[in-house]
């Protein structure tokens, strides 16, 4: 199976990823990395590992479905059966969505519903949550919406910092991304609707 990652930034879930793969945790290709940023840090990780990298300047598109066709070419010529974000700031057209349905996926920094879009970590903490998380689901045309795959709970303590409580989250998404991308390699994950049944 031929993954593809599209990241915008640091591409610390990127490297969990390319990581997961290289021990053959996740039985796959990470056949490329496509970026919309051309100074991203996840640029150089994926120079470490190897991975082909492309980045496309969204400034070259008319409009985002042009911008969203561009990167299905790709992929379509890569063969690509999963896609992966990994902080991808970017919004896709439903073209894209439909272009691959249910073989796209993403992860948040909370326990969607909740807080969705960006700085759900920093949100949580001001709201005063006991308990945030991370959710990894399947993406739709809505934000942050799609069928979800799996959760894990991060409990915020008392006098626990923004910093602290940021750290805790980004190990539990390192953790639990390559185990989605696995489930989804194995053929393990039926989607009903808005319910994905692990099987």
């Amino acid at each position: 199976m031929n993954i593809a990652v599209l990241a915008s930034g640091r591409g610390t879930n990127f490297e969990a990823i390319a990581r997961a793969i290289k021990k053959r945790y996740v039985k796959a290709n990470l056949k490329l990395l496509i970026t919309d940023k051309e100074t991203a840090d996840v640029r150089v990780r994926a120079k470490k590992f190897g991975i082909r990298d492309i980045f496309i300047d969204p400034k070259q598109f008319k409009s985002r479905l042009e911008f969203d066709k561009g990167i299905v070419k790709i992929l379509r010529k890569e063969k690509v059966n999963l896609v992966v974000l990994a902080g991808f700031m970017r919004v896709f057209t439903p073209y894209f969505v439909k272009s691959f349905k249910n073989k796209i996926l993403n992860i948040h920094p909370t326990i969607l519903p909740a807080f969705k879009g960006i700085e759900g970590v920093g949100r949580a903490f001001k709201y005063g949550c006991r308990v945030t998380g991370v959710t990894v689901h399947f993406v739709d045309e809505k934000v942050d919406h799609g069928p979800i795959i799996l959760q894990a709970a991060v409990r915020i303590t008392e006098g626990m910092s923004l910093e602290e409580l940021e750290s805790k989250v980004h190990k539990l998404e390192h953790k639990l991304y390559p185990q989605a991308v696995k489930l989804f390699v194995e053929n393990k994950l039926k989607v009903e609707g808005r319910h994905v049944k692990i099987i």
